[in-house]
């Protein structure tokens, strides 16, 4: 059976596939158009020896070539290793060399990056460059355009959702050293996926646009999916807010995912920038990469369609695990929802024993077992086993749940704050600051205590034109909060380090106040 991209070719081959809109210059693919441009990359990649099971490294923004690279690896069975394009030499060298990939395909404004680390990169063979003029032994858009826009000889199959992403090897984010390959060979159990994406009432006319970085596993899986579905995706370069709401209202963008910087940034545009666009078309948000705070949650609601935003609890390692639904968005502030379709959850406490109670008092490290589910820790088993239990496995989150089965994530089980005995989770601080209306971001660690081991601090981003006062914040943290739980010092910042996918890089703002002590910085 032919994969989807090519069944889709056949039947729908006008209707656009990928639309690449910079404001200026408008690219757009069809299914025809991609399947072609994606075939004779496959073929390239095949005439380099790339075929199942091994890695192609692909480094770019979000265009429409990446989307045909992804395509292409996953037809030819290769495991696809996206690699963070904003990343210095030193970093990018670290995940190239420890990838071991022989090939690479990387955007044209990339190509000095790999010219730079060649000498230091002896397992990497060839390197194929887009869009852009290859430097000296590199292979260009001339090299590609050779081959033909038939399949691939030996073509992955790919019949259902389940095949979507093909095999991948994303690596960690790396908020707490050094990243670690997470390889996913596939999705094991294509029932619950059809179930999960039927929940969400996802169809063929979605538009999906994306939000976030491709080289990320939530922006990328959901493009993949909405391609396997027949959808149309619009590909933002690079995110800006109002260009944002642009694309929203000139294509009716229907769908998206993404990490509350970036909705954060939506929400705070003026009223009378936002009521400039049409928003009415959006009806599948899902908030993911890292937790959207209550607050966000309204901000985002008083904007768009109030039926319209999911939330999924989700990993690079563990897949999808939970879902919140619309009507749960107010309802159960604080929750990322249900086991998703197929998912099994267990708590486990200190003991090593599974939590039976209910409730925030009833805390434990939150293991699932799950059809998406990464498969190993590349030349890292011991990485591996360290989280594994009996079939389950961990990322190291605190989570409880209430007693209708609605779980909530308290924190990373590295952050918690234990100051006096006492457990301190710091995602509940954050998101009572991020109520404060003067207050746009929050970052809540623990720093050094000689008499309470650790007390409660807070970096603090303010929203535009607002000014607020260090006891000021400690006195609306009073108005919500436990005693122990409130920040002893705040520190006011312009913005906060955060992942390429949004999430908070704590041990950057732990590291100042932490040189020379014995707490880990993880």
């Amino acid at each position: 059976m032919p994969d989807l991209l090519t069944s889709y070719a056949n039947s729908q081959p006008a209707k656009p596939a990928v639309i690449e809109d910079n404001g200026i210059d408008v690219l757009r693919w069809s299914y025809a158009e991609l399947e072609a441009r994606s075939n004779r990359m496959a073929n390239a990649l095949v005439s380099l020896g790339a075929g199942p099971g091994q890695r192609v490294l692909w480094c770019g923004p979000n265009s429409a070539q990446v989307v045909a690279v992804i395509c292409a690896a996953r037809k030819i069975g290769a495991i696809a290793v996206p690699l963070n394009y904003r990343l210095a030499p030193e970093e990018a060298l670290h995940i190239i060399g420890h990838s071991d990939a022989p090939i690479a395909v990387v955007a044209g404004q990339q190509a000095q990056l790999f010219e730079v680390l060649r000498d230091s990169l002896r397992g990497l063979k060839h390197v194929i460059v887009f869009s852009g003029v290859p430097p000296h032994g590199m292979l260009g858009d001339d090299f590609v355009a050779g081959f033909p826009a038939e399949p691939p000889p030996a073509a992955a199959e790919e019949a259902s959702i389940a095949g979507a992403t093909g095999a991948m090897m994303i690596y960690t984010s790396g908020t707490t050293g050094k990243p670690k390959g997470a390889v996913r060979h596939g999705l094991k159990d294509e029932r619950a996926i059809y179930e999960l994406y039927g929940m969400i009432g996802y169809t063929p006319d979605d538009v999906y646009l994306t939000s976030g970085p491709l080289y990320h596993g939530g922006p990328s899986g959901f493009m993949s999916v909405a391609l396997a579905l027949g959808q149309t995706v619009v590909v933002q370069r690079k995110f800006e807010p109002q260009d944002w709401l642009r694309l929203v209202q000139t294509y009716r963008v229907s769908s998206s995912f993404a990490a509350p910087a970036v909705i954060r940034m939506v929400c705070a545009l003026p009223d009378s920038v936002k009521s400039r666009f049409d928003r009415s078309s959006m009806r599948r948000m899902i908030a993911n990469a890292a937790p959207w705070s209550l607050a966000l949650k309204q901000r985002y609601l008083a904007d768009f369609p109030d039926d319209s935003l999911w939330e999924i609890y989700a990993s690079t390692e563990l897949g999808i695990n939970t879902v919140l639904e619309p009507k749960d968005q107010l309802r159960k502030p604080g929750s990322c929802g249900r086991p998703a379709p197929g998912v099994e959850i267990r708590l486990i406490d200190r003991e090593g024993n599974d939590v039976t109670g209910t409730g925030p008092d009833h805390p434990g490290e939150l293991y699932v077992r799950s059809p998406s589910m990464f498969d190993e820790y590349y030349k890292a088993p011991d990485s591996y086993s360290a989280a594994s239990l009996d079939g389950f496995l961990t990322v190291g989150d605190i989570a409880y749940r209430d007693d209708e089965g609605y779980y909530y994530i308290c924190d990373r089980k590295n952050d918690m704050i234990i100051s006096g005995g006492m457990n301190v989770y710091p995602a509940e601080v954050e998101a009572v600051l991020e109520q404060h209306p003067a207050i746009y971001d929050a970052a809540v660690f623990g720093i050094p205590s000689a008499e309470w081991g650790e007390t409660v601090h807070a970096t603090v981003v303010l929203a535009p034109g607002a000014s607020l006062t260090e006891a000021e914040v400690t006195a609306f943290a009073r108005e919500h909060l436990a005693g122990y739980k409130i920040p002893r010092s705040v520190a006011f910042a312009a913005e906060l380090p955060r992942t390429g996918s949004g999430k908070l890089l704590k041990r950057v703002l732990r590291a100042p106040y932490w040189a020379g002590q014995d707490r880990p910085l993880g």
